[in-house]
């Protein structure tokens, strides 16, 4: 092989690391079927707890199954506390409302009592984003791989240039799904998560108080009924405060409800709205408007997402305490 080949070849593969595009071939569904027969039932024990006890924690665990993925791969580096000498991912602005941390600490805690140092962080962040979904209908929606290890660094930094804000057009989002691995099918499917769960007037009111940019302008595609609606709510860009709803009728439902309101340009970000200004995204925006079919592409789409860059076999560790980069278990 020549000098030049050679190098070509180099260059790809480090480019395909860098934009994280490797997805999990270890992984399997039977991972803890050996060390840790009862790990399935006791994260949807567990899980299943919480969200009987308050239903508005399945979208907090669902988000942070999303963000967790996004910044360094599915590896719960979302999940580790700063230190004085780190700011980590879960202190970056964009991460300052993900919740559910308790409920993934609950689940570590129950784990460590039967299987010590066995089931990794990153494996509970993935089971639990599907369980806390799928306890509104009571049996598991998509199909979880298992074999995850939990990564050891964690920098917000990493957070800020791995996210898609809400802010974003649809070439953007288009973009940043791709150096995922994901794509318009993809990311048209994961976006059908905003059918639950709730968000800060500050991720959207720059449509209602300054789409210009200049410090004035509503957002002409956002629909008008809607936006007065929310003005009454979020009365100005400095309300840092005040949330609500992203399907205003359906945000305990896991449902097809976002895509309706979608064409009706409902759509609460502009990154929502952004869907439907690419002729092959509106086209699937309409077919998902179908429950079961819906249900089939986001169990397809989750697996693509739960699967990047993970870390399995002697890579990372198994952390004792999911917020702690461990000291323990290898």
């Amino acid at each position: 092989m020549n000098m030049k080949l050679s190098s070509f070849l180099i260059s790809i593969a480090v480019l395909f690391g860098l934009l994280g595009v490797s997805h999990g071939g270890k992984l399997s569904l039977d991972y803890y079927k050996d060390t840790c027969p009862q790990a399935l039932d006791i994260v949807r024990e567990v899980t299943w707890k919480h969200v009987e006890q308050d239903l508005t924690v399945a979208a907090p665990l669902l988000r942070l199954h999303f963000h967790d993925c996004f910044i360094r791969g599915c590896d719960a580096s979302i999940l580790i506390d700063s230190t004085a000498n780190n700011t980590a991912e879960k202190d970056a602005v964009p991460n300052l409302t993900l919740g559910g941390f308790d409920v993934i600490a609950d689940i570590k805690a129950a784990l460590e009592k039967v299987c010590p140092g066995v089931v990794s962080c990153a494996d509970i962040v993935a089971l639990a984003a599907r369980d806390s979904v799928s306890f509104q209908y009571k049996k598991s929606l998509w199909k979880v791989f298992l074999g995850r290890r939990d990564g050891t660094i964690s920098h917000a930094s990493d957070a800020l240039v791995n996210l898609a804000p809400p802010t974003f057009n649809f070439d953007k989002l288009k973009q940043r799904f791709a150096s995922k691995g994901l794509d318009v099918f993809d990311l048209v499917v994961l976006s059908g998560a905003h059918t639950i769960g709730d968000s800060h007037c500050f991720s959207f009111s720059n449509r209602l108080y300054n789409f210009t940019g200049k410090g004035y302008g509503q957002d002409p595609s956002l629909n008008p009924i809607y936006a007065t609606y929310l003005k009454t709510k979020c009365k100005n860009l400095s309300d840092n405060t005040t949330s609500l709803p992203m399907d205003l009728k359906s945000s305990l439902s896991f449902d097809t409800h976002y895509y309706k309101i979608l064409l009706k340009h409902k759509g609460l970000f502009q990154s929502d709205a952004a869907l439907l200004t690419d002729k092959k995204s509106f086209k699937e925006v309409k077919k998902l408007i179908v429950f079961e079919y819906f249900l089939e592409k986001f169990a397809h789409s989750i697996k693509k997402m739960g699967e990047i860059q993970v870390l399995t076999g002697n890579e990372g560790q198994i952390r004792k305490n999911c917020s702690v980069v461990s000291l323990v278990y290898e």
